[in-house]
């Protein structure tokens, strides 16, 4: 029987545990290979972050065809009723990339496993080595553009006091110190606040407490009454970010898919040092 009932957007291992070997429980874990092979939560289907990417250079992490976002989804048996559940094993920025995928899916039944497997190892939850085999669906993909962001509505927004674009990327990737592009440094006027700034490493990666994300989001100017762009180098690390401002009720989010390797190496976008 199919419990109808959704899941919060962040789920505790304790939540998820008693929920194991449910019907419509579709858990989507992004770690590395190894680490899925090693151990996982006993029904977890292993999928690569990769596969939620074009994979097509310079802007490798943009959005893959809705042929490719179908096929991937059919595989793991994804359909409107049934529950997902994303872990990786290292904070969740592939996990927020799934659920970030899933928005612009439009599908409305998806949570994030706070602390992802560090936690659920750490804190001694069940785990299996047992591959599991996803029962295939026929899940045609639909795109839903608000969540996204392209570089040329960005652009017309530099200047724009209500939006602000959330660079999620390390100091020194912000301030040009790091090569990843044709350009290095950062979209004029973007803030900076490092992905990792967002996890409680006392807590297992798990995302920082509610009162203390918002203090934290708030002093880098990230606040709700604005709408917030937000990327890193492949919208990998932002994923994480674009999560945390939904916990947080955030409703005017967006995720800038071609990200640093797309406007770095774009001639014609500026680039502030």
């Amino acid at each position: 029987m199919i419990d109808d009932t959704r899941l919060p957007l962040l789920l505790e291992p304790d939540e998820l545990e008693p929920l194991l070997g449910r019907e419509d429980l579709l858990i989507i874990d992004l770690s590395s290979a190894d680490h899925y092979a090693r151990h996982h939560i006993p029904g977890a289907i292993h999928l690569p972050g990769a596969a939620l990417q074009s994979g097509a250079r310079p802007a490798h992490g943009r959005l893959p065809g809705v042929e490719q976002l179908s096929l991937v989804f059919s595989r793991l048996g994804l359909t409107a009723d049934r529950q997902v559940v994303a872990c990786d094993d290292e904070g969740g920025g592939w996990a927020g990339r799934l659920i970030w995928t899933l928005d612009v899916l439009g599908h409305q039944r998806s949570s994030l496993l706070n602390g992802g497997m560090r936690a659920w190892v750490g804190e001694g939850h069940p785990v299996s080595t047992e591959i599991t085999t996803p029962r295939p669906s026929s899940y045609i993909a639909t795109l839903h553009s608000a969540p996204i962001a392209e570089a040329e509505e960005i652009l017309a927004a530099l200047e724009d006091p209500d939006v602000v674009i959330w660079d999620a990327r390390s100091d020194a990737e912000y301030r040009g110190l790091t090569r990843s592009a044709q350009r290095n440094g950062h979209i004029p006027g973007a803030v900076h606040l490092d992905w990792l700034e967002l996890m409680d490493h006392d807590r297992n990666l798990r995302l920082l407490p509610r009162p203390a994300l918002q203090q934290r989001l708030e002093q880098a100017g990230i606040t709700p009454d604005r709408r917030i762009i937000t990327h890193c180098h492949s919208h990998h690390r932002s994923s994480l970010c674009y999560v945390a401002m939904k916990t947080l009720g955030y409703e005017r989010i967006q995720g800038y898919h071609g990200s640093w390797a797309e406007w770095g190496n774009h001639p014609s976008l500026p680039v502030a040092p």
